[in-house]
């Protein structure tokens, strides 16, 4: 296993990613360093999870065997002009930011470097993420395992051919928030007809969370098990009559076409 791992850029994405990972067991605490760019956020990584921190991209390309930039799209140029002298050839470099294609890294790089691209979500940090990997020629079985390791301890992980991977933002990568704005409003609607907020999050979250286990543990179709709740002439198939009505499916599959166009868009640039 690696020694050393490092975080460039330590937001919510990152800090979802480390905490996932120490929480697991997987690395302690002093294997894992990060930077970031504003004292605050080094106040709150140092204070609340305890890593080492500081503003030193250089020094934290240098000294880690797997180095995750966690940082935006628009930035990548620029970091890894900073830091390409630091790298090694054993350096593993792995990025999280959607539209960073492997041959857009290949040419920020400028020379031969192990890369691999993932994508993750912010469910990571309470061991529920889903991530995707897909590594460049240069990188073994064997350090993928390792990457793919590491993706394991704060959830599940797949790797995939790059060229789907700009397809993973909509489906695993950014629904999370259509999940949550889901959830959102069915807490609002159950206030609205009585309910205390802090149950009404817990009951309609917790539905959410037992239905996606329903089909991850049975392997059953999810239109077999919405056909399951719904008895004949009975309230759920009103509420799923008023949902097809409204267009629920259409607004979904709009949404994911949406961030997979912004994903591909961002691949171009």
């Amino acid at each position: 296993m690696v020694k050393n791992i490092g975080f460039i850029g330590c937001g919510n994405m990152g800090q979802a990613m480390i905490q996932g990972m120490i929480r697991s067991g997987s690395v302690s605490i002093d294997q894992i360093a990060a930077t970031a760019i504003t004292e605050e956020t080094i106040d709150f990584v140092s204070g609340e999870i305890g890593i080492r921190i500081s503003d030193d991209n250089k020094r934290l390309a240098a000294e880690s065997d797997i180095l995750f930039l966690a940082v935006k799209p628009y930035v990548y140029q620029g970091i890894i002009e900073e830091i390409k002298s630091e790298l090694s050839e054993d350096t593993i470099i792995v990025t999280i930011a959607p539209g960073i294609n492997l041959e857009t890294m290949r040419k920020y790089l400028g020379k031969n470097v192990k890369v691999i691209r993932s994508m993750p979500n912010t469910p990571s940090l309470v061991g529920e993420g889903m991530s995707v990997l897909c590594p460049n020629n240069l990188v073994t079985d064997k350090e993928l395992n390792e990457v793919l390791e590491l993706y394991e301890s704060f959830g599940e992980a797949e790797v995939i051919k790059e060229n789907l991977m700009d397809a993973v933002p909509a489906v695993s990568g950014s629904s999370p928030a259509f999940v949550y704005m889901f959830i959102e409003a069915m807490a609002d609607t159950a206030v609205q007809q009585g309910f205390p907020r802090d149950k009404a999050y817990k009951m309609a979250a917790q539905a959410v969370n037992g239905a996606a286990k329903m089909i991850l543990e049975t392997g059953d179709h999810p239109g077999k098990l919405k056909d399951d709740v719904c008895t004949p002439g009975g309230v759920t198939i009103e509420g799923v009559t008023a949902l097809e009505k409204h267009g629920l499916r259409k607004a979904i599959i709009e949404a994911m076409n949406a961030t997979t166009e912004r994903s591909e868009y961002l691949s171009k640039q």
